[in-house]
């Protein structure tokens, strides 16, 4: 009986370990999917770049993100295969145990059994009874067979009770082994697709090193232009917090309301909110981190803030938002519900269209065709147009969001997948 408690007790463990184990790999499955999603969208973004105007920096930008992910993707089926590599160790050690007592318990009960056979006929157990002194003692000699009786079948149901256990762990062994074959050859793979990767990537740079002025030229009046239209951004901003305000001021009047202004900014441009538009910035506020992407699919290619260059280390670059990289023909989507502020030409012949949230602006740079206008309300996940592709075969969305004037960082502000 105390050996039945102990397999209890094990399958219990068993089952609860297992099941933690089971939630492990399940969230290791599917961040390996999202990582092999990634692979594939830049892997499809190089094929591109390589059939338009060859853009070298670009290229190792590209390719940098793609090692980045198969290192990661490395890492993930490593820690998959160390779960079931444990998974199988612990499954052939509950195998011997479960081994060990079914041949104890085929002995006991064999020897219940031969016991019985060599004991009483049905008989001679009624003479056993009918023997008895008294009505007590037979009455307990009825009982003691009787219990003896339950005795054995139990013994016999525990014995079939593990043997199915057994059985069933024998099979879960074989599929934790047959999934550790299949993860090894995974992961010779993806070490070759790093290996080719680091190679092509070796050899383009390479290429600049022997131009290095040229590309570090290159970089340079790309932070220029970048520079030229953050200040046009900004300005667009202030102009648009100015106008926000006087009509609010002016529609306040007509309603014989007054309007509040914004929370405390380091910048003079702060919007004077209503009611209706303080909620909605309260309702913005509430969301920061859970704001889905700006893009149905795509990938973060420049973080925000100041940063080494992607290629040329030694060159420091600013970003005032993120540059996410999607897919050709994408389309932008809003965020969050609000009121289109701007649609704006940016220099270089792109659009920009700057959305209000009570006082908080999205802006969405660089697209090359816009479904809204000025004074339109939009709703979550709206399209607002088709992001622009360059000669180089690139789609990529800048996306800032500001309080007020004063620039966030949208990462922090986004959800961690889209």
């Amino acid at each position: 009986m105390r050996a039945k408690y102990i397999t209890i007790a094990l399958l219990l463990t068993s089952a609860f370990s297992w099941s933690q184990q089971k939630e492990t790999q399940a969230q290791l499955e599917r961040r390996k999917q999202q990582i092999m999603i990634e692979i594939k969208s830049v892997q499809k973004l190089l094929q591109v770049e390589r059939t338009k105007e060859r853009n070298i920096l670009s290229e190792i930008e590209e390719f940098n993100r793609k090692i980045s992910l198969n290192r990661q993707l490395i890492n993930n089926v490593q820690q998959q295969i160390t779960v079931t590599t444990n998974n199988i160790a612990k499954t052939q050690k509950e195998i011997n145990v479960l081994e060990a007592e079914l041949e104890k318990l085929k002995k006991d009960y064999a020897n219940i059994i031969e016991k019985s056979y060599k004991s009483k006929s049905n008989q001679s157990r009624i003479m056993y009874i009918l023997s008895s002194d008294s009505f007590l003692q037979a009455y307990k000699r009825l009982q003691y067979m009787k219990q003896y009786a339950e005795y054995r079948k139990e013994q016999g149901d525990e014995l079939q009770e593990k043997k199915e256990v057994l059985d069933k762990k024998i099979a879960k062994l074989a599929i934790d082994k047959e999934k550790q074959r299949v993860l090894l050859e995974e992961q010779k793979s993806n070490q070759k697709a790093l290996e080719q990767d680091l190679s092509s990537q070796t050899n383009l740079m390479e290429i600049v090193k022997k131009d290095q002025k040229k590309y570090n030229d290159e970089i340079k009046k790309k932070q220029e232009q970048t520079k030229e239209i953050d200040k046009k951004i900004q300005q667009l901003i202030r102009e648009a917090i100015a106008e926000a305000n006087r009509k609010a001021r002016e529609a306040a009047a007509k309603a014989g309301k007054t309007t509040t202004k914004s929370t405390a900014t380091s910048s003079s441009a702060t919007f004077e909110l209503t009611p209706e538009g303080k909620l909605v910035a309260d309702n913005f506020k509430a969301n920061q981190g859970k704001l889905p992407w700006p893009v149905e699919k795509g990938y973060i290619s420049l973080s925000y803030g100041d940063q080494p260059h992607p290629v040329q280390k030694h060159l420091t670059i600013h970003n005032s938002g993120v540059e996410i990289s999607t897919e050709q023909g994408a389309q932008a989507r809003a965020v969050f519900q609000g009121e289109v502020l701007q649609v704006q030409v940016l220099p270089g012949g792109n659009k920009a269209v700057l959305i209000q949230h009570g006082d908080y602006i999205t802006v969405y740079q660089n697209l090359s065709e816009v479904y809204v206008k000025k004074g339109d309300s939009v709703s979550l996940k709206q399209s607002i147009g088709v992001i622009n592709t360059n000669s180089s075969g690139k789609t990529v969305l800048k996306f800032l969001l500001t309080h007020n004037a004063d620039i966030n960082n949208p990462q922090s502000w986004l959800s961690r997948s889209n």
